[in-house]
C-alpha cells in the first residue's frame, strides 16, 4: 500500500502529529541556542569579569564557533543516518545538545566558552539534518511542505523565546540561566520522545527490515510504503541492491548540480540567519536604540519569520516550493535595503519582520523543498550537506558582522552586504532543475527516484 495524500486514519493522523510536535519542540531549541547568544552579546561585550576582554571580532568567532559545531554535527548525521535510523540520531542528539547547553552555562573564560559552543553544536547540527528527513517520511505527501515549515518554524520559534526570556529574566538570571535553559529537553523532551517517537517504517523498508516495518505500522497506524522490484526503485524507497546509499547518492551525475544548488541555497539563508540574529542587536544597539529596543527588533525578525514562513509553505505546497523559495529572498533583498533608507520606527519594524520572512523563513521551506527532493536512500544525506554546507554560511556570516562593525563601518553597508547576499539566493533558487526536466533526462532502465515527486 502506498501512502495516501493525507490520513488513512484517527491513528495515523495522531501518530504523525506527535513526531511531528517532538521535532518542532526540538527545533525550538536550536533556534534558542541560535538567539539566546545574540541576546547576551551586549552584556558579555560590556562587562569583562564575565568571560573575560571580548572584542566585536572575537565576538563573531565565538558565534560562529557553534556552527562550525553544527555543521560537523550535520555531516556526521549525514553519514550516519541512513545506516542507523531516524529514531536514533534523533534521541541522541537531544541527549548531546541538552549536556552542552548546561556545560556552557557553567564556562568561566572563552576558550571554555568556545570549545563548549562548537560541541553543542555538533549535537544541533544532527537534529536538524535528522528532522528533515523524518518529516519527509512521515508526514502524508499533501501536507509535507507544511509539516516542514511548522518544525523548521522551530528556529525561529526559539528565537521569539530567547528574546522574550532575555527582555524578562536576564537582569534576574543572568546569561548563564539563560544557558540552563537551554538544557531542559534532556528532563523534558527527551523521556516524551523515547516512548512516542518510532522509527520510520520507510527507512525500515528501504533497508529491507520490512517485518519490523510492518509492526510499527500495525503499532502507529502510519501506512506502509510500497514495496518495489529491486530493478525499478522508486521514490517510495526500496533500495536495490546496487543503488548507491546516503552521501555517495548525491555524487551521481544526476543528483550532482541539483545538491550543489540546494547547498548553495542553504549557505545564503543560513548567512542571513545567523548574521542577523548575531548581529541586529548590536547593530541596532549602535544606531540608538536601548538595549531593550534592540532586543525587539530581533522579536520581531523572528515573529515575522515565524508567521510569514507558516504562509509561504501553504504557498510552497500548492505551487511547488521553488517558486516561492526564490520569491521570499526578493523579498529579504527588498526588506534589508529598507532597513538603510531612515525609515520612522514603524516602517523598520515592518521591513525587520519581512526580512525576517525572507530570510529565517526562507531557510525553513528550503529545508522543506531539500527534503522532500531526494529519495530515502540518500533523503537524510542530502538534509545533512545542505544543512553541513549551508552552516558554512552560518559561520560567515556572524563573522561578516564582527569585521564590519569592529573595522567602524556603517550598518547601511552590512544590510546592502546581506541585501546581495539574498539576491544571490534567489538566483541559485531559480537555477535548480526542475524535477520534469531531471526525469527526462534519465533513462527508463536507470531512472534516479525523486522525492520531489512523492
Amino acid at each position: 500500500m502506498s501512502s495516501p495524500s493525507t490520513w488513512s486514519g484517527p491513528q495515523h493522523r495522531s501518530s504523525v502529529l506527535w513526531i511531528v510536535t517532538l521535532a518542532t519542540i526540538a527545533i525550538v531549541f536550536d533556534g534558542y541556542d541560535l538567539v539566546v547568544y545574540g541576546t547576551v552579546l551586549p552584556i558579555l561585550l560590556d562587562d569583562p569579569t564575565q568571560l573575560g576582554n571580548l572584542s566585536a571580532a572575537t565576538a563573531g568567532a565565538l558565534g560562529s564557533y557553534a556552527l562550525v559545531g553544527v555543521m560537523i554535527g550535520a555531516f556526521i548525521a549525514g553519514a550516519f543516518g541512513d545506516r542507523v535510523g531516524r529514531r536514533r540520531m534523533m534521541l541522541f542528539n537531544i541527549i548531546w545538545f541538552s549536556v552542552g547547553m548546561g556545560a556552557t552555562a557553567l564556562a568561566h573564560n572563552l576558550v571554555t566558552f568556545g570549545v563548549l559552543r562548537c560541541l553543542t553544536g555538533i549535537g544541533i547540527g544532527g537534529l536538524v539534518a535528522t528532522v528533515g528527513a523524518m518529516v519527509a517520511e512521515f508526514a502524508p505527501p499533501a501536507k509535507r511542505n507544511l509539516f516542514n515549515a511548522i518544525v523548521y518554524s522551530g528556529v525561529p520559534a526559539g528565537g521569539v523565546v530567547a528574546a522574550v526570556l532575555a527582555l524578562l529574566f536576564a537582569d534576574h538570571i543572568g546569561w548563564r540561566g539563560l544557558f540552563w535553559v537551554g538544557a531542559l529537553p534532556l528532563i523534558t523532551l527527551l523521556p516524551v520522545a523515547w516512548f512516542k517517537m518510532p522509527e520510520s517504517p520507510r527507512w525500515l523498508v528501504a533497508r529491507g527490515r520490512i517485518a519490523e516495518a510492518q509492526a510499527i505500522s500495525a503499532r502507529t497506524g502510519i501506512p506502509m510504503p510500497a514495496e518495489e522490484s529491486p530493478a525499478v526503485p522508486s521514490v517510495a524507497g526500496a533500495v536495490a541492491p546496487s543503488e548507491k546509499v546516503g552521501f555517495a547518492a548525491l555524487t551521481t551525475r544526476h543528483l550532482a548540480v541539483p545538491t550543489l544548488l540546494l547547498g548553495l541555497m542553504s549557505f545564503a539563508g543560513l548567512l542571513l540567519t545567523y548574521g542577523l540574529n548575531t548581529w541586529l542587536p548590536q547593530i541596532m544597539k549602535s544606531a540608538g536604540f536601548n538595549a531593550k529596543g534592540s532586543l525587539s527588533f530581533l522579536l520581531v525578525l523572528n515573529g515575522g519569520a515565524i508567521v510569514g514562513g507558516l504562509i509561504a509553505a501553504r504557498l510552497a505546497d500548492r505551487r511547488g516550493p521553488q517558486r516561492i523559495v526564490a520569491t521570499s529572498f526578493c523579498l529579504a533583498t527588498v526588506a534589508l535595503v529598507c532597513l538603510t533608507m531612515g525609515f520612522p520606527l514603524p516602517v523598520l519594524l515592518a521591513a525587520v519582520a519581512v526580512a525576517g520572512v525572507g530570510t529565517i523563513g526562507t531557510q525553513v521551506l528550503i529545508y522543506g523543498y531539500v527534503s522532500n527532493f531526494y529519495p530515502t536512500s540518500a533523503r537524510a544525506a542530502g538534509v545533512a550537506w545542505c544543512a553541513g554546507f549551508g552552516r558554512l554560511g552560518g559561520i560567515v556570516g556572524p563573522l561578516i558582522g564582527g569585521v564590519l562593525i569592529g573595522a567602524g563601518i556603517s550598518s547601511s553597508v552590512a544590510f546592502y552586504i546581506f541585501a546581495g547576499i539574498a539576491l544571490a539566493g534567489s538566483v541559485a533558487t531559480m537555477m535548480v532543475p526542475s524535477r520534469g526536466s531531471m526525469e527526462s533526462s534519465v533513462p527508463k532502465r536507470d531512472s534516479l527516484p525523486l522525492a520531489a515527486a512523492e
